[in-house]
């Protein structure tokens, strides 16, 4: 994408932002008495009707929920104000991404006299009674429709969607999208990666700096190290790590040999076999995964991957996941190509992000890629299967409400889970700072042992007479003879399933708490089984400097060989995450490789825990508007780390 572009872009979403927030705030205290000073009047104003008190109710909700993190009331009615105008924006880009695509009939392009509203409107003239003639029905309905693969951002259930812009607002926005200028930018996947960087200007980002030399929060980290990897180093990283690994597993007749541009081999040596996997064992990791690029390119090569496999007879290793050759499982190409970019996205690909909405986006842009797939394999859209789930996940703490904790622990069954329930939330109060870097799978072993060694005592002292054993209900939880591992999982599902049922047992701003605290314990618990496992690839744009202050001491305490700069810890912490002879991927500052006040990280991290395989010095231009050097590397991991 060229650079007249991107400045488009950024000038359209600054204006976007700008009107999303000003429409927002003047509804909050128009309509619902709740004011920008986080003032909000004790009784609402007589003209609401029964659903206005309703999304009232919802909305002191939402804005409660941010308070605690907030640094004043007003903050936490900003908060709330800066997540409803960024879900908005990014609900009506990815309707012009759809577009673009074809996936959707013309729905904004035109504004209510889209061709597709014209039809919704023939189908239900009932709704030319409505205000703006059913705009909001017909384009909510398209939400709902989205929403059942991309949940994430779609599910109107989210207190960020519960304000929508009024009719001139909503005109104003569309004309802001609708700018003929951007016409080549919506069928490009990255757009929306743009959309989320220059959603926060660059006026933001040096007031922070100004304000404090480090983060003050966990926003205030993600704010500050939003910065684009260029398409030429996800490539080249990427190339160098699963590309290498594939070639590895292959041999020279795999066609990412020549896919793979950046892939830099030494002539004058052979390449090391490497043990062979099924594809959906393969297990891909971006520890701070923004928009997803990396995962988009490597969702390209996966493709290729798959399909090899296939074709080749002779791989008949079995996956770990169904216990057959992927031959096996999908009998013909067909099969397999409808099938390939669910396997990818549910199997391959993970990411960690600190930024709840550039989750939301990550998730998008995964979907919008399996749908660019399928189209390039003919696959209509009714034969395509769902992508159930993404493995993107959300840092963020377990809520600390000690009320809404101890209700849902309440609930837990076998009670065991409750203390360990309680770990989690203990362990992960700071994961909105820390991400990735937190060592959460360390801090719970223990009581995961105990938890697991509990219950399996209990099964052992509860005895019955011959052929008196009671017979287990179906979904009731049995753990004995298993690892901990084993007992992980099962408690996670268990853990799970308590708190869907918690967030719907009931209904207005309660539901709306029970449903945020439901939605951020899933979160957490999702990290915590990410964080136990173990990685082929990882592949990583960290963030760099300063540790936030919040968790200033902790991470230093963790990180004593490179608590000098975040993008040291990140690159320490993906070798862990690695399986051995794993390959890691990394653009960071080039610092780390001549100041000596890194001589720890070359020496005991990089010589002695994951040589260099390739090495790239870039300089500066690179991440955008970053005045940085940088270097792109790759990693790998040895079999044996010696400590």
């Amino acid at each position: 994408m060229n650079k007249d572009v991107r400045n488009r872009i950024q000038r359209n979403t600054q204006s976007a932002r700008a009107l999303l927030e000003r429409e927002f705030a003047e509804q909050l205290e128009g309509l619902y008495d709740i004011r920008t000073t986080g003032a909000i009047a004790e009784q609402p104003s007589a003209h609401l009707d029964e659903h206005g008190l309703l999304a009232r109710e919802k909305l002191r909700a939402a804005i409660d929920h941010h308070t605690p993190s907030a640094s004043s009331k007003a903050d936490a009615v900003a908060s709330y104000l800066r997540e409803a105008a960024f879900t908005s924006l990014n609900r009506f880009v990815a309707l012009k991404m759809l577009e673009a695509r074809g996936l959707i009939q013309e729905c904004i392009s035109r504004g209510d006299q889209s061709p597709g509203f014209k039809e919704f409107v023939g189908l239900a003239p009932g709704t030319v009674q409505l205000e703006d003639h059913g705009f909001q029905l017909y384009l909510e309905s398209i939400f709902d429709e989205i929403g059942q693969d991309v949940g994430v951002l779609f599910d109107r259930r989210d207190p960020a969607g519960l304000l929508w812009p009024r009719r001139q607002a909503l005109r104003e926005l569309l004309t802001i999208l609708n700018d003929t200028e951007l016409l080549e930018a919506w069928d490009e996947d990255e757009t929306i990666g743009w959309v989320y960087q220059y959603f926060n200007s660059g006026e933001e980002r040096k007031r922070m700096r100004d304000e404090s030399p480090a983060p003050r929060n966990s926003r205030e980290l993600a704010v500050r190290n939003q910065f684009f990897t260029p398409r030429y180093v996800v490539q080249f990283l990427t190339d160098n790590t699963l590309g290498r690994l594939w070639l590895e597993m292959r041999g020279e007749k795999t066609a990412l040999a020549k896919r793979c541009a950046y892939l830099a081999l030494a002539t004058d040596e052979p390449t090391q076999p490497r043990p062979k996997k099924d594809p959906r064992d393969l297990r891909i990791l971006d520890p701070a995964c923004g928009s997803g690029h990396f995962l988009l390119y490597s969702f390209d090569l996966l493709l290729t991957i798959y399909e090899e496999v296939w074709e080749d007879e002779s791989f008949d290793v079995q996956s770990q996941t169904t216990g057959q050759t992927l031959r096996k499982d999908y009998p013909d190409l067909g099969a397999l190509r409808r099938a390939a970019p669910s396997l990818i996205v549910e199997h391959n690909l993970h990411g960690v992000e600190i930024d709840p909405r550039c989750a939301q986006i990550a998730a998008l842009a995964l979907w919008l890629r399996a749908q660019r797939a399928w189209n390039g394999a003919g696959i209509p859209a009714s034969e395509r299967p769902s992508l159930w789930r993404t493995h993107i996940v959300v840092a963020e703490p377990i809520p600390g409400n000690g009320v809404l904790t101890e209700e849902f622990a309440a609930r837990l069954d076998p009670p065991l889970l409750r203390e360990l329930f309680k770990k989690m939330v203990d362990e992960m109060r700071l994961a909105g700072e820390l991400g990735t870097l937190l060592r959460v799978e360390n801090g719970i072993a223990v009581e995961l042992g105990r938890a697991r060694e509990q219950f399996v005592k209990q099964q052992r002292t509860t005895r019955f007479l011959p052929g008196l054993a009671p017979e287990r209900e179906q979904g009731e939880l049995d753990l004995s003879g298993i690892d901990d591992d084993g007992f992980f999982h099962e408690a996670e599902l268990r853990i799970l399933e308590a708190l869907r049922g918690f967030a719907e047992a009931t209904t207005g701003g309660a539901s709306v708490r029970r449903r945020l605290f439901a939605g951020d314990a899933a979160e957490g618990v999702a990290l915590i089984d990410l964080l136990r496992t173990r990685f082929d690839v990882v592949l990583m744009n960290p963030p760099f400097g300063a540790c936030s202050v919040n968790a200033k001491k902790d991470f230093e305490k963790a990180y004593p060989r490179t608590k000098n700069d975040l993008y040291a810890a990140f690159v320490e912490r993906g070798i862990e995450l690695l399986q051995s002879n794993g390959l890691l991927g990394a653009i960071t500052s080039r610092t780390g490789f001549f100041l000596s006040s890194f001589q720890k990280w070359r020496e005991e991290i990089l010589l002695t825990e994951a040589p260099p395989v390739v090495f790239a010095d870039l300089g500066y231009g690179v991440l955008d508007s970053a005045m940085v050097e940088v270097a792109a590397y790759c990693l790998e991991k040895r079999q044996t780390v010696i400590r």
